[in-house]
């Protein structure tokens, strides 16, 4: 009998039993192997399918923002693809057209503005896509009923790759615009108002301050008017008794006997002088009341050029002569000093800054003993196109705890009732309307004041 090679194949009808009999324990692993992938398939199918429901949440989360804001924003908003067709628009779009979202959506961006924006649109696109900036300009919706203008900025938008995908246009309505800025204008009148009647009312209160002062500046020359006023009668009764025996045809000699009775050479001298005396007396009441009526002045209206030094030598004076204490006026520097400014305005700060430092000088003595000694030096000097001034005392100074608040409204280290506490609160602001500010030098002895004002033209040449 022919014996088969080794290494021959197994017959067929027998490979079943061979196959399961030569299988044994790796056979269990290869199906074990087999249930290990069908379950991390399915672990794996489960994952993704709830990564996949978190991103549909995400993606209806998003939808429902997106949507919430378009109906939302008061604003006009419409988005815009590279081929100029709206793809989207903000509710506020579709209440001033009239038309629905829908009916927008797909139309050319020409068809939803007026027939002469439509050139200024398509430049404003033009330049937006080759500078990648926003542009602003005007232009109307066309609305079922009349134009909405808006005020509408037109800004690109760019795809994952930084490339221009297309324009959102953002726009408000100009009437909402012009309401707004009336509002703003009419509060801005309010506000300039109120400042003016801070600034009248502070400037009565220093003037209230100095009603001693000028009842006793008045009171001289209209003193000596009257009393002269009082000689020149008496001359002029005595000249017509001279005349009336002129007229009645006295003699030589009883004239000039006459003339020695009444004394006529001498009253003749005399009322040459009363007269001198009275023109000086008028003169200087109508400088008082010129004086006053500048102080009083509100200050407002265009910048002028003024005298800077005539117009401290004024205030001061006035604060000085209504103070209750000894204080020496230093006035140094250049003598004349042209600046532009409102001279009412910056008077009032002159003022309000030398009745401090008086109030300061004076609060170092006492109710009977007054301070003596104090001092107010005032210098004036022209630097780099500005003038400066300097008000410097030697009272007390500010301590240090309080130099940060002396320029808030209302903020005053004096009694009740003898002091608002306005006078550098609206002193600064007026400094600033002048475009400049009022500081307070430090490390100096007593309280030093300083600010600028821009000098006049033929002044700054």
């Amino acid at each position: 009998m022919t014996q088969e090679p080794q290494g021959a194949s197994v017959p067929f009808h027998a490979a079943p039993q061979e196959f399961i009999a030569g299988a044994g324990a790796s056979g269990d692993a290869a199906w074990r192997d087999v249930l290990d992938a069908v379950d991390r398939t399915y672990a794996d199918l489960v994952s993704h399918h709830e990564q996949l429901e978190r991103q549909n949440h995400e993606l209806e989360a998003l939808r429902s923002f997106h949507a919430s804001v378009l109906a939302s924003v008061s604003d006009a908003l419409v988005v815009v693809s590279r081929q100029g067709t709206v793809v989207e628009c903000s509710a506020s779009v579709t209440d001033l057209t009239g038309r629905d979202a829908g009916e927008i959506a797909g139309l050319p961006l020409a068809d939803l503005f007026t027939a002469t924006d439509i050139v200024r649109l398509d430049t404003a696109l033009a330049e937006v896509a080759a500078s990648g900036q926003p542009v602003t300009i005007e232009a109307a919706l066309e609305a079922r009923g009349q134009p909405a203008p808006l005020d509408l900025s037109v800004a690109p938008r760019f795809d994952e790759r930084h490339r221009l995908a297309g324009w959102v246009l953002s726009g408000r309505p100009l009437g909402e615009l012009r309401r707004a800025n009336a509002r703003l204008e009419a509060s801005l009148a309010e506000l300039k108002s109120a400042q003016t009647m801070l600034v009248r009312n502070e400037k009565l209160a220093s003037l209230g301050r100095l009603l001693a002062g000028v009842a006793h500046e008045l009171n001289n020359p209209i003193s000596f008017v009257y009393a002269n006023a009082h000689a020149m009668a008496r001359y002029a009764g005595k000249l017509e008794t001279y005349f009336d025996r002129v007229q009645a045809g006295a003699s030589r000699a009883e004239l000039s006997a006459l003339r020695g009775e009444l004394r006529l050479e001498r009253d003749m001298r005399n009322l040459r002088e009363a007269v001198e005396g009275t023109s000086e007396g008028a003169a200087r009441v109508r400088d008082i009341v010129e004086d006053l009526r500048r102080l009083s002045s509100d200050g407002s209206g265009e910048m002028v050029a003024f005298d800077l030094a005539e117009a401290v030598q004024i205030a001061a004076h006035w604060v000085l002569r209504g103070s209750r204490a000894h204080v020496a006026l230093r006035l140094e520097g250049v003598p004349r000093l042209m600046v532009r400014g409102r001279p009412g305005h910056i008077q009032q700060v002159v003022m309000n800054l030398v009745q401090n430092a008086a109030d300061a000088i004076a609060g170092a003595g006492t109710d009977t003993a007054p301070a003596t000694d104090g001092a107010i030096t005032v210098t004036l000097s022209a630097t780099g196109g500005m003038g400066r001034i300097e008000v410097a005392d030697t009272g007390p100074g500010i301590p240090p705890a309080i130099a940060a608040e002396i320029f808030d409204p209302f903020f005053t280290t004096k009694e009740v009732g003898q002091g608002t506490g306005l006078g550098l609160s609206i002193s600064a602001k007026i400094v600033e309307e002048h475009g400049s500010h009022l500081e307070l030098v430090p490390g100096t002895p007593g309280a030093r004041f300083r600010f600028q004002l821009p000098l006049a033209q033929e002044e700054a040449r």
